[in-house]
């Protein structure tokens, strides 16, 4: 065996590996396209064909819709954007609980505190880290208003139950599948099971426009309500006739003509997108299901994962040695990794001095919930110990570098023992 990179030995994978960069000659043609034009947005806020965008912004939600089999799509500038907008369409209130995981990205938690929601912070399941659908019916109360599942890593949460436990209770279920594209349960595809899904096209996710998102549902009420709230909704109640004003006041959500031109190119590519990056994260799964305390992403039955990051646990106590001396081993491999994700959202320092909207702690004035460590254990557990991830959304290795990255974790645990008396040394 030769020695690890970490102790002065060759690393397995020494050159950087390239980017995953999807934009080619298809995106550049239709941005030129636009670009001749010299309308890079087709948007008024006001009246008229040219409130719903341009040409490029209304044919990728012909093309949206068509791709994931649903009656509405709305564009949105970014998915925090399409999040706020679903939880005003959804027609959340102050004093309104929304139901949210703590193991995400912050704007779903944000979400509901702009229209004076309560975000109310449930726990995850260990193996996929979506939402643990026993734990989201214990918290329902009268004051329950939605639920926002996210589809985390690129698998879905328990969608079709989550839907069913909400239409049971009368409450919304929106979904952020912002990191799983043509992922799926059940046959049906993640992020049109809810009343609302919202789809990411950042500058690192399976589509990517650099920023833009797309919001569907099956609602007729809740599209309208999504375009209005997208484009300056209070200048259109009276020609659309609407009655119900409840968070009608509009924002500029608006999706560019540039970025929507991009977005049909890779539309049209998204299979083989998607299937690429399931190829790589497939192959370290099967690499290392064998591994001693190391536990590559479990895919529920009847699920498909489609692998915004490949994402594995470590049990310390089995491995001998702790997450962080584990991951900085990978790393000296040339196996490219991050521990933690991101801390669970409740102990950001909004939450934990419960400050959000103007100076005087509104809208947590309107609760007694309280967002103490220990809140959501697993979630705690995951951050601080055992989640150690590749990201698969960032790195597009040649065949050969995805060999090394196998064979720089082989290396790693097959000098377990040298890393396990650097870790007793390292306890003296």
């Amino acid at each position: 065996m030769s020695k690890l990179a970490i102790f002065g030995g060759q690393p397995v994978l020494a050159e950087q590996m390239a980017p995953f960069n999807l934009i080619g000659p298809d995106e550049a043609k239709l941005v030129d396209e636009v670009l001749r034009t010299g309308v890079l947005s087709g948007f008024i806020g006001a009246d008229g064909p040219d409130f719903h965008g341009g040409t490029f912004v209304q044919q990728i939600e012909r093309e949206w819709k068509a791709k994931f089999n649903v009656r509405h799509a709305v564009s949105m500038n970014s998915a925090t954007s399409g999040l706020f907008a679903a939880v005003g369409a959804i027609g959340v209130s102050p004093g309104d609980e929304v139901i949210v995981p703590p193991y995400t990205m912050s704007a779903t938690a944000i979400a509901p505190l702009i229209y004076g929601g309560i975000p109310v912070f449930v726990d995850i399941e260990p193996d996929t880290f979506c939402l643990d659908i026993a734990k989201v019916e214990a918290e329902i109360t009268e004051r329950t208003r939605a639920i926002i599942a996210v589809n985390l890593f690129g698998h879905p949460a328990q969608l079709q139950a989550l839907r069913a436990l909400a239409d049971r209770r009368g409450i919304f279920l929106i979904e952020d599948n912002a990191q799983a594209p043509l992922a799926t349960e059940y046959g049906k595809y993640a992020g049109t099971i809810g009343h609302i899904g919202v789809f990411s096209l950042n500058r690192h996710k399976h589509i990517q426009t650099g920023e833009g998102a797309l919001c569907v549902t099956g609602d007729d009420d809740l599209a309208q309500r999504l375009s209005l709230i997208r484009n300056h909704g209070e200048n259109l109640v009276e020609p659309y006739a609407i009655k119900d004003l409840v968070n009608l006041v509009g924002f500029n959500y608006r999706l560019t003509e540039l970025s929507a031109a991009v977005g049909v190119a890779q539309l049209s590519r998204s299979d083989t997108i998607v299937d690429e990056r399931c190829r790589i994260a497939e192959r370290l799964t099967e690499a290392t299901l064998d591994l001693p305390g190391f536990i590559p992403p479990k895919v529920r039955d009847g699920c498909r994962h489609t692998y915004y990051g490949w994402v594995a646990r470590v049990d310390e106590r089995e491995l001998g040695v702790s997450r962080g001396l584990l991951s900085r081993a990978l790393s000296a491999e040339g196996f490219t990794n991050a521990t933690g994700y991101v801390q669970p959202l409740y102990l950001l320092p909004l939450f934990q001095r419960r400050i959000a909207i103007g100076r005087d702690g509104w809208p947590f004035t309107l609760t007694e919930r309280k967002y103490t460590r220990g809140l959501c254990p697993i979630a705690e557990c995951m951050h601080d110990d055992e989640v150690i991830a590749y990201p698969v959304c960032t790195y597009s290795p040649t065949p050969r570098q995805l060999d090394q990255l196998v064979d720089a974790i082989h290396k790693v645990f097959e000098n377990l023992d040298a890393l396990q008396a650097r870790a007793r040394a390292d306890a003296v």
